[in-house]
């Protein structure tokens, strides 16, 4: 398998182990359409490529990903034709990622935030080093965490801590993320790709159908909730994508300023 179409995600060999990782440093990886359009394929891909046994999922700098990138979507406000596209893309990436038999690892040097948050959730097993902040402000921006963030939060720490991060979108430390069981470690930054690759190379040296088989027949029950909550949860993103609160708050955030939200 080859992965020269895409340009936003690189792709590095290791044996047996493939590193995927969002290319947008200077951006802290935040997600733009070519990034979110190359992500709703990407895990597909891999699915296919029969020289992958293990995938270590990651972002290039500081951050692992800073979720949206608010130009785009302060310029899909009101366009229901492009959000409807993401929308698509969004439901692509979720079930990519419980569909596809390798495990994937996630590999946090820094920040994930919002979308960026939700990808690294999706993952099977989560390292973040100890410096990274982790948590889903979609409210913040006025928007429905509807691209993943109301599925998979209750399954990792429950409903009552699930909605009060969800409805705050307060951040996280990575050492109390992991404490909750929201991701499985934290761990010294200088640290972080000693063991992220120690699991990578004992995942692809063990059983690897066993492993395979073993994540899909987990994921089983948690795409039946993903299948359950997205649509909805993706058409009431859709609505808050055209609220006045949603304008507001790209706006305030792209010219570095507090947002005065109208609830409207």
């Amino acid at each position: 398998m080859q992965y020269e179409s895409y340009d936003a995600i690189t792709a590095e060999r290791r044996g047996r182990i493939l590193t995927l990782t969002m290319n947008r440093p200077e951006q802290l990886n935040a997600i733009d359409q070519q990034l979110h359009e190359e992500l709703s394929r990407i895990f597909y891909d891999v699915a296919g490529d029969a020289e992958t046994d293990v995938v270590v999922f990651t972002g290039a700098g500081k951050a692992f990903s800073a979720g949206g990138d608010l130009e785009w979507l302060d310029a899909m406000y009101g366009d229901p034709k492009a959000f409807a596209r993401t929308v698509w893309e969004g439901k692509r990436v979720i079930n990519s990622l419980l569909d596809i038999e390798q495990p994937v690892i996630a590999r946090l040097p820094g920040h994930a935030i919002g979308l960026g948050c939700t990808l690294a959730l999706f993952c099977d097993i989560i390292y973040a080093a100890d410096t990274a902040k982790i948590g889903d402000p979609h409210v913040s921006v006025g928007l429905v965490a509807g691209d993943g963030g109301a599925v998979i939060w209750p399954q990792l720490i429950g409903y009552p801590r699930a909605k009060e991060y969800l409805m705050t979108g307060d951040l996280l430390s990575a050492a109390r993320a992991a404490e909750i069981g929201l991701i499985n470690h934290a761990v010294p930054a200088d640290q972080l790709d000693d063991v992220v690759y120690a699991m990578a190379e004992r995942l692809a040296g063990g059983a690897i159908n066993a492993i395979k088989w073993t994540k899909a027949s987990i994921n089983l029950g948690l795409k039946q909730v993903a299948n359950a909550v997205l649509d909805t949860a993706f058409n009431f993103e859709a609505m808050s994508q055209m609220t006045q609160d949603h304008k507001i708050a790209t706006q305030a955030f792209l010219n570095r300023e507090t947002p005065k939200f109208t609830g409207r």
